[in-house]
């Protein structure tokens, strides 16, 4: 995992400005889904991936802890991958066009739906039940890139949970549109993987100072757990 290091005046400008260091730590497990972004073959698989990420391996354990103790709670889990289609070609081509030839190729050839590097790794603890999004941009949140604000809002929920890889890229950039969108949103410490840790430490700190909130696993289970119990005596 991470050496999670947050340099102490970031957590003090959000107290500053939210006056708690945790403004979204108050969970209605109901309320709550865990969006996992690419969690996918090519992203681990140096063999396989076009942009493989030694540390998204490693946060495995902890995602699917926290995507177990969510549905338990009565949230929801949705599992993101991302996708090369035509669409691409034509409505990114920017994106296109800032890789050579051969890194396009590899990119193609690993994430198009049916491929090896498209599928989800196969340690990950996906449920019938989950939900199920493709992704066509770094975010799952802008235009034109999924479904999932739609499909999030028709299912009642008002927070989100954001795992996955790369912390710094298309974890950060869901998170901060997601916020945008007007969702209550979590990047969770410890199952977010990045390149080194001081890419991860500088894309948390930015996101917690101005876009949402930020806290570990165990953390966030832990105020899943006063969410139930609080809902449960509010129906008693």
């Amino acid at each position: 995992m991470h050496e999670i290091a947050i340099p102490p005046e970031i957590r003090a400008r959000v107290v500053g400005r939210c006056g708690t260091e945790h403004p979204f730590e108050d969970l209605d497990p109901a309320r709550t889904a865990f969006v996992v972004i690419d969690m996918q073959v090519t992203f681990i698989d140096r063999e396989i991936g076009h942009a493989a990420c030694p540390m998204a391996e490693r946060i495995v354990p902890a995602v699917n802890r926290l995507a177990a103790a969510l549905r338990d709670a009565g949230g929801g889990v949705f599992w993101v991958q991302n996708v090369h289609d035509a669409s691409i070609d034509t409505e990114w081509g920017v994106h296109q066009r800032m890789a050579t030839p051969q890194a396009r190729a590899r990119r193609v050839a690993s994430m198009t739906e049916g491929s090896a590097g498209h599928a989800l790794w196969p340690t990950l603890d996906v449920r019938p039940e989950d939900g199920r999004v493709a992704k066509r941009r770094f975010s799952a949140f802008i235009q034109g890139s999924s479904d999932i604000v739609e499909r999030l809002r028709a299912e009642g929920f008002d927070t989100v949970l954001i795992g996955g890889a790369v912390t710094n890229i298309c974890c950060e950039s869901s998170a901060r549109d997601a916020m945008m969108m007007n969702f209550r949103t979590v990047m969770v410490a410890d199952a977010n993987a990045a390149m080194s840790d001081a890419e991860h430490n500088a894309s948390l700190a930015s996101f917690w100072q101005m876009f949402g909130d930020v806290m570990t696993v165990d953390h966030i289970i832990a105020r899943l757990d006063a969410g139930r119990l609080s809902s449960a005596a509010a129906h008693a």
